[in-house]
Parts: C-alpha cells; structure tokens; sequence
C-alpha cells in the first residue's frame, strides 16, 4: 500500500521543533524528487503530491498554532 504522507493526528502530537525537522525533511525530499524529475530520472509524481500535502498541513498546524486556534502539546516531564 502506497504511502499516504502525514496526518493531522500524528502532527498534533509533534512540538514545534519536530513539526520544523519535519518541514526541513519534508522540504528537502520534495528538492531531490524535482532535481530527479528534471534529470529524467524520477517517475514518482505522486510522491510529490504527497509531499506538497504534508509541507501545506505542517504549515496549516504550526500557524493555527500561532494564532491560538490548536495547541502544541505539553512537555513531557
């Protein structure tokens, strides 16, 4: 079964360093697969869809998180 990228679920739980590691990760492979495809390499679209999904919800938590809509979850002790 295909990958279907992160939810929202798994990226709630994240804290805000997390959900940026995600983003740079997220940003990072979505370069490589557009360097691939450009090269004739990559055949992988719908990976790229995936990962243009999972940067927009990243981006979606970590604003409504700012704006106090969503919060981030507690620091564990």
């Amino acid at each position: 079964m295909a990958n279907k990228g992160l939810t929202t679920a798994q990226l709630d739980v994240m804290d805000d360093e997390q959900l940026a590691q995600e983003l740079e990760k997220a940003k990072t492979e979505l370069f490589n697969l557009r360097f691939a495809l450009a090269t004739g390499a990559g055949e992988d679209r719908g990976r790229m869809a995936t990962l243009r999904r999972d940067i927009a919800r990243i981006y979606t938590i970590a604003h409504e998180r700012e704006l106090g809509i969503r919060t981030a979850p507690e620091p564990k002790e």
